[in-house]
Order: C-alpha cells, then structure tokens, then sequence
C-alpha cells in the first residue's frame, strides 16, 4: 500500500460523497471563532483559505493569501481546504465520551435490584482530516482502554465505527511541536486513507482495505513524481518550520528527581487550575464515577462515567482526605505523569506535540518553558526563559 495516488482538487466532493454512503462525515469547520469537527453538510462548509495563528493563551483565526507558498513549483490554483493545524478539539471525544452511562440499577417494588449494562449506539462515522498528532494519541488511548485483560467496551465500540481521513500539516501553528515527539507532521500510521494537500488536489495513500475500497471508488490516477516531491518537501518543511521541542526521552525520571524544585511553586502562582489543559489534551484519560438516579424514574439508578482533570480537588480525594490539597501538587502530578511516568506505563511520553495545552491555557502558561527550567534551573536559563515569555 505504499502507491500514491492523486485526486483532484474538484474532486474532493466526491470523496465526501462516497464515505457518506456508509458513514455521517465529520470534518473541520469554522464554528464560533474557533475550528472544530462538526458534520459536514457540504465541502464548501471546510475552512477554505482559513488558518490558525496561535501562542501561549491565544488563537485566532486568519484569511490564508493562497499565493503565500514557500514551494516554487506548486500551483496557485486558490485557497486550501486544510491550511490549519489543530483546533481545541481531537479524536477523544469520539471515543471516549466526555459523559456517558456505564450500567443502570433498578429496584422492583419487593425491594429487589437488578442491574443492567447500558449500550449506546456507536454510528459508524468518517474523520476527514484527522491530524497525525491525534492519530498518534489515539494509538495511546488504544493501548489504555483496548489492550488489556478487560477492554473498555464503551471505548471499543466507537473505536470500530472509526474510519480516518488523515490529512497531513502543511502549516503549523506556531506552539505545534510534534515533529520533536515523532508524531507528525506528516501521519504514518493509524489512518485509512491520508492526504496531502496541494494547491491543485490531494497526494492520497491507502492503509488499510476499507481505505482501499474507498480508493477504488473514487475518480483518481497515479501521482506523478513530480507531485510526490512536492508533498514530501511540503511535509519536510512543516516538520522544520516548528521551533518548540519536547527533549523526549530525556525527560523519563528527572522530573521525579526534581519533585521539591521551587519552580512548581511559580508555576503554581500563576496556574488557575482549570483544567483547560487535561481538557483539550488528546491523551488525558482521568475520569470520574458517580450513581444518579433518573428524575422521570425514581426506581432507576444510572452509573456514570465523565471527564475528570487532576486539577480538580475531588480528583485525589481519598477517604476524607485530599491528597493535592492545593495547584502546585496539582500541577506537579499532571506533567510528571504526562512527560515522566507515561514511560513506564506506556513505553513513551503522553505528549503528542499537538499544542493545544499551550494555546488553550487562559494563563498562557508555555509548557515547555517549563519544563526547561525545571530540567536545568540556572539562572542563565530561567532569565533567558522568562525574558522570553514577556
């Protein structure tokens, strides 16, 4: 499956049209300043000639000038459909559900219970412009709620009724750094059909048979050489053009040598622990249970699983007791985990290099700063750092 294949630009409808025959087609949109996935009604509904500008605590969103390529030989044939990087949202929400019921009680009126598992639907749904970031956290979301002695039912239901239109960054935003994490720009797993978008259409590639049966019904030739090229330097140049950088395996053990640094106390000053961050990770899997019973039924008792952050007291709260009892532990406990402990657990870090923690955050705290300074608190880096940030 390594033929490439070209599919024009006209013709990008046609692949909507054919994935819509089996699956409902989400797919970035501008929606209330920001782009989100949303079902697509139509191609003129993507983000044409939209992209993202982005920092520490900021996004917005700008008109692209379709003639703004740093590729010579491209074809400034108008504005793209997928000039963006990533928006506050990912895969997760898709897979594992922000609140949903995980069995139900009910009490008879001789006072006895029975209990019943709670099955939702899972419609079968196209992702048309996944990221490789997200693909990649994806993969991370497998490894905990799929492959295990018991597997998250809920979760692997909405994993199957998954088909991935990969489409691969040409333009990211200035706090992406996947290309440090080995996450992207360009995907190279967990897609069934990826592109690369050119001025005048789509590079495709096939990954897996359903891809190739979505392929086959579509109107397309063999990529040239020449077209290939130019996905391949347009890929290499998104990867170069990122300046952040998580130092990788690095990481693993030294934040827990540095536990008692003072610098989780600055960073606490500023942290408002609303869990922005956790909420738009792609990665963050902590989560709350609780018993409701139903308002319009007295007698039924439903058990509920919903998004947790352990920024939240609640969330170490421990036989009256809570265990971070204020923001510097908080904080301390979500990026030892995330960028130290995830080795251990999962063979690598919990970052993917999307960004959005950064962007996202209403404190505009920069992450990797952060983390420099906590790896090597000089106060040559630490002046240099916070210079920085002004």
């Amino acid at each position: 499956m390594d033929e490439r294949w070209f599919l024009g630009r006209d013709d990008l409808a046609v692949l909507v049209a054919v994935l819509r025959r089996e699956h409902r087609v989400l797919a970035p949109q501008v929606r209330s300043g920001a782009i989100v996935l949303a079902e697509l009604a139509d191609v003129a509904d993507l983000p044409w000639g939209v992209h993202d500008v982005t920092a520490p605590g900021r996004y917005r969103l700008e008109e692209t000038d379709p003639h703004d390529r740093d590729d010579p030989d491209d074809v400034p044939a108008g504005r793209r459909a997928f000039d963006h990087a990533v928006g506050p949202q990912g895969l997760k929400p898709l897979t594992f559900a922000p609140r949903e019921a995980l069995w139900r009680s009910r009490r008879s009126s001789g006072g006895r219970l029975a209990f019943e598992a709670v099955v939702e639907p899972a419609p079968r749904t196209a992702v048309l412009g996944a990221r490789a970031c997200d693909l990649a956290a994806l993969q991370l979301l497998d490894q905990h709620f799929s492959h295990r002695e018991q597997p998250d039912p809920a979760f692997a239901r909405r994993r199957r009724s998954l088909f991935l239109v990969a489409v691969d960054c040409a333009r990211p935003a200035a706090t992406c750094f996947c290309a440090s994490t080995g996450d992207g720009p360009v995907a190279a797993f967990g897609y069934d059909l990826a592109l690369a978008e050119l001025d005048d259409g789509y590079v495709v590639r096939a990954r897996s048979e359903a891809g190739s049966a979505v392929l086959d019904a579509l109107r397309v030739r063999t990529a040239t050489d020449a077209e290939v090229r130019r996905a391949e330097r347009q890929g290499a140049a998104a990867a170069a053009a990122q300046h952040r950088r998580l130092p990788g395996g690095a990481v693993a053990g030294a934040l827990l040598d540095r536990l008692d640094s003072p610098r989780w106390a600055a960073i606490a000053e500023r942290c408002l622990s609303c869990g922005n961050c956790t909420a738009v990770c792609p990665t963050c899997f902590c989560h709350a249970e609780g018993d409701e019973t139903l308002l319009d039924d007295p007698t039924c008792v439903e058990h509920c699983r919903q998004w947790d952050t352990c920024f939240a007291a609640g969330h170490s709260y421990l036989h009256g007791w809570v265990v971070r009892g204020d923001t510097r532990l908080r904080y301390r406990q979500w990026l030892t985990h995330k960028l130290d402990t995830w080795f251990e657990q999962f063979g690598r870090s919990g970052c993917v290099g999307c960004g959005r923690c950064l962007t996202w955050c209403p404190a505009g705290i920069d992450l990797l700063a952060e983390l420099e300074l906590l790896l090597d608190p000089s106060p040559q880096v630490e002046g240099e750092v916070e210079r920085a940030g002004t």
